[in-house]
């Protein structure tokens, strides 16, 4: 049995939303949870880019599309969006070094979403994955991208972990998988 949970799919097919009903579901079952998760950012009906936002309600910019980097800061870009490092670590670092042994019963839950090719640029938020997967007393809750093309170091040690249960969500299975992904993280914190 799985001590993490992590979702996986295709772009778009329903792994934020999931993960933020069942950051909901746990949440108002009385179980710790923290972490941050990644929002669209439309404007006139496109996707501009995407944002960090943490469950306590902070947020900035992960991603614009075309942006510039900051000066003197190198380009970290995946296809037309150039990431913004500092914004994304400044939010998600924090979230992850206070992930940790809650001090109730029980284990804390610390949401990841995602672990995927704009976040892998920061080498901290990779260390700090790893520390926080190995951290007694705390269960993620992430999501990782679907392999394709070069594989992704962390994602591959993440889906390789004997501790690890990944669900695939599909649109045919993304109604459906709620109660398992809530009662996998629950019976992994006790």
């Amino acid at each position: 049995m799985g001590r993490h949970v992590f979702l996986t799919g295709p772009p778009g097919v329903g792994k934020t939303t999931l993960i933020q009903k069942a950051s909901e579901v746990l949440q108002s079952s009385g179980v710790p949870i923290d972490g941050f998760y990644t929002q669209e950012v439309r404007q006139g009906g496109r996707r501009i880019g995407f944002d960090v936002v943490t469950l306590s309600g902070a947020r900035g910019p992960l991603s614009r599309v075309g942006s510039q980097p900051p000066p003197g800061k190198p380009e970290c870009r995946v296809g037309q969006y150039v990431v913004d490092l500092a914004s994304f670590e400044q939010l998600a670092l924090p979230v992850l070094r206070n992930a940790g042994p809650s001090h109730g019963p029980g284990h804390s839950v610390c949401i990841i979403d995602e672990i995927g090719k704009m976040e892998l640029f920061s080498q901290p938020f990779i260390q700090a994955v790893r520390q926080t997967l190995s951290t007694p007393g705390t269960v993620v809750l992430g999501t990782i991208p679907v392999p394709k093309g070069k594989p992704l170091a962390l994602v591959e040690e993440i889906r390789n972990r004997p501790d690890v249960k990944v669900f695939s969500v599909t649109k045919e299975n993304r109604n459906s998988l709620l109660p398992d992904i809530v009662t996998c993280v629950q019976s992994s914190r006790t």
